[in-house]
């Protein structure tokens, strides 16, 4: 809605992960860098942590694209399953298309899987996202599974990708063993004010604009606001460039970054309500907004969508 009024293709904010908008900062390109390292080395067990919205996904999917045909992927979005689940669902995700009701039955073929990934000079690679959801059981059933070498070659690589909490999970007496195995292990931090300014600049020129829309007074704000977290970068920057748009504005100022951090209200840590973004969008900017588009179905909706966060 806001695209030609600031000369843009498209939305250059939105929370998706397309490889047009990957922006690689110096930690970044350091963790891609030891990441690709541990997988050509054949290292085991990889680990890659970070706090929620600091870009891990985005990482990864650098990371995939970055591989060849010499890997064949699996990756595991949600392991809060029970154990014969989670067998299931590594077996479909390697393409391997049978449906087992035992253990046993699941490793020799997934062993002969292995084995014939082996023969073709393949690597195998499990990618469990959102680690910290594991228990131990579905921990040590990992680990086992690495278990199956062949020559002293390890035959598989199992990526942990996971939030901070997960470093907690792993120093517990009962994952020692899980622990030793991790040989290469990152942990992603946020972004800097200058980086912050170098992604949102990086993600406007990829949508059409080399212009500067937003203030350096206006990128300190947003830096204070999302604290370098690129996923909050996102959505302020996102709301800035409508609030903008609304006032007729070409550049955006603090002014407007303040204002978007008032309409943004995140809970605090203390705070017993869902751990995500919460949403309050001011009635009076909602009519603004509704009276320059001519929709007048846009208050409605936006309200139901509040209701829906």
């Amino acid at each position: 809605m806001y695209l030609s009024h600031y000369n843009l293709k498209e939305k250059p904010f939105q929370i998706s992960t397309d490889p047009r908008f990957l922006w690689l900062g110096e930690k970044h390109k350091e963790a891609l860098s030891v990441l690709k390292y541990g997988l050509q080395d054949n290292k085991g067990f990889l680990l890659l942590t970070g706090d929620v919205g600091t870009g891990k996904t985005t990482l990864i999917n650098a990371l995939l694209n970055s591989l060849g045909e010499d890997i064949t992927i699996a990756k595991v979005s949600d392991p809060g399953l029970e154990k014969i689940d989670f067998f299931n669902f590594i077996a479909n995700s390697f393409k391997i298309n049978l449906n087992f009701n035992n253990k046993a039955t699941f490793l020799i073929i997934f062993t002969n899987f292995l084995y014939k990934n082996y023969a073709s000079n393949k690597q195998v690679l499990l990618i469990i996202d959102e680690a910290q959801r594991l228990n131990h059981e579905l921990l040590e059933e990992i680990r086992l599974l690495s278990n199956i070498e062949k020559q002293k070659k390890k035959l598989i690589n199992i990526f942990f990708v996971g939030q901070n909490e997960f470093n907690e999970i792993l120093v517990k007496p009962e994952n020692k063993a899980l622990r030793q195995r991790i040989s290469i292990n990152y942990n992603i931090d946020p972004l800097t004010e200058e980086e912050t300014e170098a992604y949102i600049r990086y993600r406007l020129k990829v949508a059409g604009s080399e212009s500067k829309i937003f203030s350096s007074k206006a990128v300190r704000e947003i830096f204070c606001f999302s604290q370098g977290y690129p996923r909050l970068i996102n959505i302020i920057c996102d709301l800035s460039l409508l609030t903008g748009y609304v006032k007729d504005c070409k550049v955006i100022g603090e002014k407007i970054i303040k204002e978007c951090t008032q309409e943004l209200q995140i809970p605090s840590q203390s705070s017993k309500t869902e751990n995500k973004p919460q949403y309050s969008v001011k009635q009076n900017f909602l009519k603004t907004y509704r009276k320059k588009l001519q929709l007048p179905n846009t208050l409605r909706w936006i309200c139901q969508k509040k209701k829906q966060l």
